[in-house]
């Protein structure tokens, strides 16, 4: 998912996804911990969309603010 797509999306939304993101990087964890984990690069990509969200939102913040 790109910072476009995230855009247009409410901030509820964007919370809602971020909650989601947040499960799947906490069984993420426990798979890699129990060895389970086969894809290791999803790890990266969920931090990252995590990422990608909070500053989406921290910027429709920042713009709501300033209006």
């Amino acid at each position: 998912m790109n910072a476009q797509e995230l855009r247009s999306k409410t901030p509820d939304q964007l919370r809602d996804q971020l909650v989601a993101l947040k499960k799947e990087a906490f069984n993420l964890r426990f798979q890699q911990a129990t060895g389970q984990l086969e894809n290791t690069a999803r790890m990266r990509a969920v931090r990252r969309d995590v990422a990608r969200i909070k500053t989406v939102l921290n910027e429709m913040a920042a713009s709501a603010a300033a209006n």
